[in-house]
């Protein structure tokens, strides 16, 4: 099924709802939504674009983000989210390898896009884009099957080229259902923001709010300002934002800093990276029991597991701590397990690799079958993301296979030792990572962001107060900021490098 007839049904039971906001100006109702989405369909039809074709977006968070999307959608095409913050020649090669046919662009990336790239651009603040939007609307929408691609998302690329994930109509069906059972309810009275990048995770959780005929609020700003949410919020009522944990740490800290308390705010979703117990704690205390967790892939989007607003607030259950440090249980549309080196499922209490099957799961890659291969196996998909399974079947996440120390022949997850230096009140942000020894293999060092000059010997003695002693950091290095990418996800890799250039 396209999944251009959910924004169709609710235009035609209630064109003239709130559908798409500016900050506080609305930008167009459900029936203007969906009549643009087709004016667009029409034009895209008759550049000679079709089923399975492919159609960029390079764009910031504005609102013809979701005209464009759906518009793709009712021609029958396949969309290929970039993330606003990569440079033009990284976005160029992503068109390149989706080999589409077209971009739409917004102002301030059309330049540095077009400039490098021979797939033709089109700027959404440009004439060209009115000129699509006095395009006779077409008359339906092109019928797609499950199996169809609908998204082609590229994953972020740190080690190297980014792949490009098959994501099917099917898949973001069983997201969006699934959101319902396992993560939030949505009404027509609730308020989609959108402060992280449309590219990404908050863009494809428009779906359960169109599907519903919930507002759609994108800030003025374009990103992420704290000030201008918390006002969204307030103005708004009833909203629901999806966060990188790094983003929920900043928002708690300036509301903390300027007295506020997140009136409006009804639900966070966070999930994308680490969640550290000790800011998740300090959010929920400022915020209330407005949090709930998710743990996914582009390769399994959104819906490996959740850990739902109760558990994240609750501080009275025996396991609490231990289920705040989780990411919850597997979402209804997955099968969740723990394989060793052979994809063999392990029995609860076991470290090994996260595996995850179902209808959320991608195919494979896209023009990749060598990456395909090794990452579906057998139908479960290999996350590389170490973890275990508590007997209640709640998901703990280790680290990537990748950083875990192996320090004389002992396994050390650096997530165990970052979450203990994070106690310390001096500790802003802490990356652990491996560095190679000849007696050991390897052993600990930690990279920290503090409040103030960086004490070795005060740290030391915190983690031995916390944590094994042979886990403890064998040196601290301090830096102003953790290098990261552009989701926010720390780079170990450029950590690493640094160890190698002292």
């Amino acid at each position: 099924m396209n999944l251009a007839l959910w924004l169709e049904r609710v235009a035609a039971v209630t064109p003239e709802r709130d559908a798409i906001f500016l900050g506080k100006e609305r930008t167009a109702t459900y029936g203007a939504f969906h009549e643009r989405a087709l004016r667009v369909a029409a034009w895209l039809v008759g550049q000679g674009i079709g089923p399975g074709d492919r159609v960029g977006l390079f764009m910031k968070n504005v609102p013809e983000y979701l005209v464009a999307q759906y518009g793709v959608w009712a021609a029958g095409g396949v969309v290929v989210p970039i993330n606003a913050k990569l440079h033009g020649r990284e976005a160029a090669w992503i068109l390149d390898n989706a080999g589409a046919s077209l971009c739409f662009t917004s102002k301030g990336l059309h330049e540095g896009l077009s400039a490098v790239s021979e797939v033709p651009c089109l700027d959404v603040t440009s004439e060209g884009w009115q000129g699509i939007l006095a395009t006779p609307p077409a008359h339906g929408i092109v019928p797609r099957s499950a199996d169809d691609l609908s998204w082609l998302f590229y994953t972020s690329g740190t080690t190297g080229r980014p792949k490009g994930v098959m994501i099917t109509n099917r898949m973001l069906h069983a997201m969006a259902l699934s959101y319902f059972a396992d993560v939030d309810e949505v009404t027509p009275d609730d308020t989609a923001l959108y402060a992280a990048p449309m590219s990404h995770g908050a863009g494809i959780y428009n779906l359960m709010h169109v599907l519903k005929g919930a507002r759609h609020v994108l800030p003025a700003s374009g990103g992420f300002d704290e000030a201008e949410i918390f006002d969204l919020a307030r103005h708004h009522g009833r909203v629901h934002m999806f966060c990188a944990p790094t983003m929920v740490k900043r928002m708690t800290e300036v509301a903390k800093q300027t007295g506020q308390d997140g009136a409006g705010l009804r639900t966070i979703v966070y999930g994308g990276g680490p969640m550290y117990v000790a800011d998740i704690t300090e959010a929920v205390a400022h915020f209330g029991p407005i949090f709930v967790q998710i743990y996914g892939q582009g390769e399994c989007p959104m819906c490996i597991t959740a850990l739902s607003r109760g558990d994240v607030a609750d501080r009275n259950h025996p396991d609490w701590q231990a289920r705040l440090a989780s990411v919850g249980r597997a979402q209804s549309v997955v099968e969740l397990a723990i394989g060793d080196e052979n994809g063999v499922p392990q029995p609860a209490g076991t470290v090994g690799e996260i595996m995850a099957r179902g209808d959320a799961v991608m195919p494979g890659y896209w023009n990749n079958p060598e990456a395909s291969a090794k990452t579906i196996r057998d139908g479960w998909l290999m996350t590389g993301d170490m973890g275990t399974l508590s007997a209640d079947g709640y998901l703990t996440l280790k680290d990537r296979s990748k950083d875990l120390i192996i320090s004389g022949g002992t396994n050390i997850y650096p997530r165990e030792v970052e979450e203990a230096l994070l106690l310390h009140p001096d500790v802003v942000e802490v990356s652990v990572v491996g560095r190679p020894h000849l007696e050991w293999g390897e052993d600990v060092v930690a990279f920290v962001v503090c409040r103030g000059t960086l004490d070795p010997a005060a740290l030391d003695a915190h983690c031995l107060d916390h944590i094994a002693r042979f886990k403890r950091p064998k040196a601290y290095f301090a830096l102003h900021e953790l290098p990261k990418n552009n989701y926010g996800k720390v780079l170990k890799t450029e950590l690493r490098k640094t160890l190698e250039e002292m």
